[in-house]
């Protein structure tokens, strides 16, 4: 932007104590509330976090060392900067607050750093998985409202690793999709399809996020689970998973994705399974009712609690777009 355009505060002699309002100066000529709003806080926890800590240049060096790293190794089928809010919580934290549940429907949890935008479109009854040492198994689902009505014509986006453990976009000499597919859910809201059982994995731990958890002693494992992706109009995007219950990392997963609610049963399928799916006896089954929320039931709930929370924080706010931004008027 031209300079000659802008109208800029003076800004001389800053000091620890005067830079915070001096940024805030100078960016509050962004017209976009929202935007504006949201770079004020970030500012206000940066300052503080290095006023707090008293951080040294050494420290804010090697902090922008591993946020270049952590870019350096992004492609596009890895997504360093999704693996680290992933291990630092902040994942699941934002898909809990711009997603909120009501008690009667399916939780969402992590995206992942390895969905990707290559699966086919594949009817019901179809292997989405081509792993010979992965355990058979059968899943067979219905999606439905919070009223109990089904609900057709859902796209269903579905991804897991092969049986040791690795996503199909993490081998060199990947070609195709697999271990995932993208399904529409029937008439009656139902959707099945044939996989493999899940097993517990790491995520990538070759790179800086890698390198963190060694330095934070964590370890870097997932438990066994499948992921979901839900999109219908009229309906809130749905992303979740389904764990594996008595998994051994299901109490410590490295992305803390793991719900009580989303923990599911691995059985097996009946004889009438095996005549009306074509499986063979014995195959694994995984059998799960979702549950989504329309657009209108999540924007209520939303803003109910968005309020509830700026209210607790004595913030006086007014909604931008459903979202709150401060109210100066």
């Amino acid at each position: 932007m031209d300079p000659s355009q802008v109208e800029i505060p003076p800004l001389k002699d800053l000091t620890i104590d005067n830079i915070t309002e001096n940024v805030h100066n100078i960016n509050s000529r962004c017209p976009d509330p929202r935007m504006k709003y949201v770079l004020e806080r970030l500012v206000v926890h940066l300052h503080d976090f290095a006023r707090e800590t008293r951080l040294s240049t050494n420290e804010w060096m090697a902090g922008i060392h591993f946020l270049t790293q952590v870019g350096q190794i992004c492609s596009d089928v890895r997504q360093e900067f999704i693996l680290l809010s992933d291990v630092l919580g902040l994942s699941l934290l934002v898909d809990s607050i711009d997603h909120p549940k009501p008690e009667n429907s399916t939780e969402g949890t992590v995206l992942g750093p390895f969905h990707t935008h290559e699966a086919h479109n594949v009817g019901h009854g179809s292997s989405i998985s081509h792993d010979p040492d992965g355990t058979p198994c059968l899943v067979k689902c219905t999606v439905k409202d919070t009223s109990g009505k089904p609900i057709a014509n859902a796209k269903i986006d579905v991804w897991e690793t092969d049986s040791k453990g690795f996503y199909d976009v993490q081998y060199a000499d990947h070609s195709a999709p697999d271990g995932r597919a993208i399904l529409e859910s029937d008439a009656d809201g139902v959707f099945w399809f044939k996989a493999i059982v899940p097993v517990p994995y790491p995520i990538p731990h070759d790179g800086p996020v890698g390198k963190l958890l060694q330095k934070l002693y964590r370890h870097p494992y997932r438990p066994s689970h499948m992921h979901f992706m839900f999109a219908k109009e009229g309906f809130d995007h749905l992303i979740t998973s389904l764990y594996v219950r008595g998994d051994p990392y299901e109490s410590s997963d490295a992305v803390f994705g793991v719900k009580e609610s989303l923990i599911i049963d691995v059985g097996k399928v009946s004889p009438e399974d095996v005549k009306r799916y074509d499986v063979k006896e014995g195959t694994s089954l995984i059998a799960h009712d979702f549950v989504l929320v329309s657009d209108k039931e999540a924007g209520s709930l939303r803003e109910k609690l968005a309020r509830e929370a700026m209210e607790a924080q004595g913030r006086k706010m007014k909604y931008f777009q459903g979202l709150p931004v401060p109210d100066v008027d």
